[in-house]
């Protein structure tokens, strides 16, 4: 059974603190910050009609907010496929809740399953290596501006290629740590409309009705299969007919002529 829309939007905002307070249990007495990321993805369920309103719906309350659409998609149903629709969000913790009570409100809510990573390492790691590149990097500038120093072009050559690729690393390094703050700072929301599959007079799950379309289904490939075969032996049928004709008149004529010779 879903969850009421409040107990869902306090599970999304406290998921992050939740996850942090277990990992620096028995931790030392430095307490390290932890980076994790969050996804939810849910399923909303709803008649197939008002799908794309909820997606439109839905997609304008995460704008009011601080919430970011980073994909969206809406599928328009078809003979041989339903209709649907998906949107990929990233929102503070503190307006989970919110967004939460929108998608509550649009349909029902028939799944809902939440993953955790912990980013932690990566954050660590990348922030280290951008200062120790950035130390270095000012020393290569520092080198190349200091007074009186008589250098080789080559030297001097050497140094400004040195802190260009230096510079490139650091803007890589840079890039992914945005990325990572991203992902640990705001809570992804995969979210999938899926329109509500309804049991005409219960004929889908009755055993006597599904046989009468299954007898159906047989009795069409019959038919097919029959004309199928028809069309492949029409033309030989057209052909042979009139070989079986003249052999037929040339063995009677034949017959025939024999008769009064026997007598």
């Amino acid at each position: 059974m879903p969850a009421p829309a409040e107990s869902l939007g306090k599970m999304m905002a406290e998921a992050p603190a939740a996850l942090s307070a277990a990992m620096d249990q028995g931790g030392g007495d430095a307490v390290l910050q932890r980076h994790i990321a969050v996804r939810h993805a849910l399923e909303v369920v709803l008649p197939a009609d008002q799908i794309a309103d909820a997606w439109k719906a839905v997609a304008d309350t995460c704008a009011q907010l601080d919430c970011e659409v980073v994909s969206s998609s809406v599928r328009k149903a078809l003979p041989d496929q339903p209709g649907g629709a998906e949107l990929d969000m990233r929102v503070n913790p503190k307006d989970a809740p919110q967004l939460l009570g929108k998608l509550e409100a649009a349909g029902r809510v028939a799944s809902h399953n939440t993953s955790s990573e912990d980013k932690t390492a990566q954050v660590v790691d990348v922030e280290a290596h951008i200062k120790n590149r950035t130390e270095f990097r000012d020393s290569l500038r520092a080198l190349l501006v200091q007074a009186g120093a008589s250098r080789k072009l080559s030297d001097v050559l050497e140094v400004q290629q040195a802190l260009s690729q230096t510079q490139a690393e650091l803007d890589s390094q840079a890039t992914q740590l945005k990325l990572l703050m991203q992902q640990t700072t705001q809570q992804n929301v995969q979210v999938s409309f899926r329109p509500e599959v309804s049991l005409v007079q219960g004929r889908a799950a009755n055993p006597i009705w599904s046989a009468v379309r299954g007898a159906g289904r047989v009795m069409s490939d019959s038919v097919a299969e029959l004309i199928t075969l028809l069309a492949i032996l029409l033309p030989w049928f057209l052909v042979l007919l009139p070989v079986a004709w003249i052999s037929r008149r040339l063995w009677v004529r034949r017959v025939r002529s024999r008769k009064p010779s026997a007598d």
